[in-house]
């Protein structure tokens, strides 16, 4: 028997929509909105005088385990609570809910008139209101970095409690180049250069020595015996290319303290970085020798790929919070747009921008800048391709924070790579989950 609520497949469907759970001290609801939109937090919060933020996935877990948080019979995912309907579809006969099943997701069509009946005679209000942004609304990147000094200007600017007297650099007090870094950048332009060289630069920082020896040490490298020192960990199992650029993306991280606050249910920040590191190490053993970028470069740019986020906690600690709680309440939503839509830039814009100041590879900046742009094919686009396949790939096993999108293609033919092998090598990575943990628990807290 159909349930109250769905429609048979023979019906017109109505659009694919999802539901946010939201809460501040006055109480819990959700709302109601089109699956590819971004729920503007903001403008809800100002249109119905709340302070909401989305609930925390372990806390709804919690609440429906102990039945303190009913669903409702006639809709999926949608719950007895105050609801709010997004205004682009609260028109709709009928919408969308995707359910997922054990080896494949189905989508029920709910009929809309009975969904808010029913939550009515529930005694629960239901309101349209109007506070997402569409996706065909949404930034989505430039392939263009030309003007991105020009837009980190103005959303500086735009945000008067910095109260900007000084010149960009200054304002933002970003800490110079550490200094191992810099001697690693140098060491790297010696082509008399050797591992002692290295090693000895290495050794001068405790906590980049450990870092060094506990990822050479990792399981997943399979050491033949015992790493003893940083030189062993160079000479015999991650090479001089892997643990300079390693070295220096390390420094780098370190440069900026994590943030107190974060998205609730994503890859905290090291671990998500050893992750697409360590696969993109993986992926460019598999690129033919002709089509094959600088591992080394590949790697550095994999581990900083999310040097932004630590550089937006820095500059805009104030709104950071606001960030974070856009990202948890639109979790397939690009942080590109979410940036752009808050602050007016992206963080790929200003960390790029940061580490040209810092006189980094090219190669690494563009892998950056360039990440979330599948089209991207100007200059050194194999490292910010890279970091788009890695990163979308992971997403399908539920790591790291891209939005869950396929790759095109195109991208893997640009390469000469089997899609089939990326996804071995991918399945090798997550394998290697408490490997890849250990490594991640000794970076800078």
């Amino acid at each position: 028997m159909q349930e109250q609520g769905a429609t048979s497949v023979s019906r017109k469907p109505g659009p694919l929509v999802r539901v946010v759970l939201l809460q501040d001290g006055k109480g819990k609801g959700q709302i109601i909105l089109p699956n590819d939109a971004l729920l503007d937090l903001k403008a809800l919060n100002s249109l119905v005088e709340r302070h909401l933020v989305p609930i925390p996935q372990a806390e709804i877990t919690q609440l429906t385990n102990s039945a303190k948080l009913t669903q409702l019979e006639s809709a999926p995912a949608v719950f007895l609570l105050p609801t709010i309907i997004d205004e682009s579809i609260a028109s709709q006969d009928f919408c969308g809910f995707e359910i997922f099943a054990v080896d494949n997701i189905e989508v029920q069509q709910v009929s809309m008139l009975q969904l808010r009946a029913a939550l009515r005679e529930s005694n629960y209000r239901v309101r349209a209101i109007n506070c997402s942004i569409a996706a065909d609304k949404l930034y989505r990147g430039s392939a263009n970095d030309s003007a991105d000094l020009d837009l980190i200007f103005n959303s500086i600017r735009n945000f008067t409690t910095l109260r900007i007297k000084q010149r960009l650099e200054e304002t933002l007090e970003i800490p110079p180049l550490p200094q191992t870094a810099q001697r690693i950048m140098a060491l790297r332009s010696n082509e008399n250069a050797n591992v002692a060289d290295l090693a000895e630069i290495v050794e001068m920082d405790a906590s980049l020595a450990a870092q060094v020896v506990s990822w050479a040490s990792s399981p997943y490298y399979a050491a033949p015996s015992k790493i003893k020192s940083v030189q062993d960990a160079i000479a015999r199992v991650l090479g001089f290319d892997l643990v300079s650029n390693l070295a220096v993306g390390m420094a780098l991280g370190n440069t900026l303290s994590l943030p107190d606050d974060s998205p609730d249910g994503f890859t905290p920040y090291w671990l998500q970085s050893v992750y697409c590191s360590t696969l993109i190490e993986a992926i460019v053993k598999l690129i033919p020798a002709n089509k094959r970028p600088s591992s080394g470069l590949a790697c550095l740019a994999g581990l900083l790929h999310n040097f932004g986020y630590l550089v937006l906690a820095h500059i805009f600690p104030p709104h950071f919070s606001a960030i974070c709680r856009h990202v948890e309440a639109n979790p397939t939503i690009s942080h590109v747009a979410i940036d752009h839509h808050l602050l007016g830039v992206t963080r790929e814009q200003i960390s790029a921008w940061l580490l040209q100041l810092w006189n980094m590879p090219a190669e690494v900046c563009a892998g950056i800048r360039f990440q979330h742009e599948p089209d991207y094919d100007g200059e050194h686009s194999a490292y910010a391709n890279l970091i788009y396949i890695a990163m979308r790939v992971l997403r399908t096993h539920g790591i790291g924070d891209a939005p869950p999108e396929e790759v095109p293609p195109t991208m893997y033919e640009r390469f000469d790579l089997n899609p089939e092998d990326v996804m071995a090598a991918v399945q090798k990575v997550v394998a290697s989950e408490e490997a890849l943990k250990q490594i991640a628990s000794n970076f800078k807290a």
